[in-house]
């Protein structure tokens, strides 16, 4: 079945990184008031290449729902048809259109809103940066219920910190989001966390664990156990490549956690 198209304005693009030639893309989808999606989900651009042929991409909504607004965050890709379409501005420009459909995805907050731990790599920034916007919207109610929320986002250079002044100022005004930003190959003047996810992931595992009195690892938790029973409720949110993915489950059921707490998205 042919998947309903809608049409979306481009209102506003920047390159929030030269270096990683990453683009920030901001879209109001036109003849809708309301733009409806849950943080953490995606929508499909459609486009006709060069070729005649019809490219599909999906990208993760790098916002939080606000009106008929939604929010992108794309790398581009040497040789890549639909990174440069969107980029280039001989291609797309504000005010031009493109089509979309969507939203799409079960990669979503789970209710009611536990302690979370949200991991990214690269461009898997973006349903994060949606997730956290949720929780703590700039102009409206704290929807985090008090709840620890840890932002651990690792990339290879401080140039690819997307985002970074947002998520410095979140973490500033709420003492209950802490945004651990981690690089893996730093500069001697790098003053933050070094190395890759799954070791600071461990780290906030290992200090919850003792502050709850509990012995790591705990026996693998039987996966038909309810969520509401668990005695180590906080979830993790993970979106990245497949070995950073796989490698940040296999840390996590290593500690003995339930499936059912590991919400995970791979682009690759």
């Amino acid at each position: 079945m042919a998947r309903e198209l809608k049409t979306a304005k481009l209102e506003r693009k920047v390159c929030i990184s030269e270096p990683a030639q990453c683009y920030h893309f901001e879209f109001s989808v036109e003849g809708m008031k309301d733009f409806a999606f849950a943080p953490g989900q995606f929508v499909s651009a459609v486009a006709t290449d060069a070729a005649g042929k019809q490219q599909t991409r999906a990208y993760s909504l790098a916002s939080a729902p606000h009106g008929n607004r939604f929010e992108l965050c794309v790398n581009r890709v040497k040789e890549g048809f639909f990174s440069n379409h969107l980029a280039d501005l001989s291609y797309l420009a504000p005010g031009d259109t493109i089509q979309i459909h969507g939203p799409h995805g079960l990669f979503t907050l789970h209710e009611p809103v536990t302690d979370s731990i949200l991991i990214a790599t690269g461009t898997g920034i973006a349903p994060m940066r949606a997730m956290a916007q949720q929780l703590f919207p700039v102009d409206g109610e704290d929807r985090s219920q008090g709840k620890d929320v840890w932002l651990v986002y690792g990339t290879r250079h401080e140039s690819e910190l997307y985002f970074r002044d947002e998520f410095d100022a979140l973490a500033a005004a709420h003492a209950n989001f802490h945004y651990l930003p981690v690089l893996s190959r730093a500069e001697e003047r790098w003053q933050g966390l070094r190395g890759h996810v799954q070791e600071h992931v461990a780290h906030i595992v290992e200090d919850r664990a003792k502050r709850l009195g509990l012995t790591l690892p705990q026996l693998p938790a039987d996966p038909e156990t309810s969520t509401a029973d668990l005695k180590f409720d906080i979830y993790a949110y993970i979106c990245g490549l497949n070995n950073m993915v796989s490698g940040v489950r296999e840390t996590l059921t290593g500690f003995g956690w339930n499936r059912k707490q590991i919400v995970f998205e791979r682009y690759d």
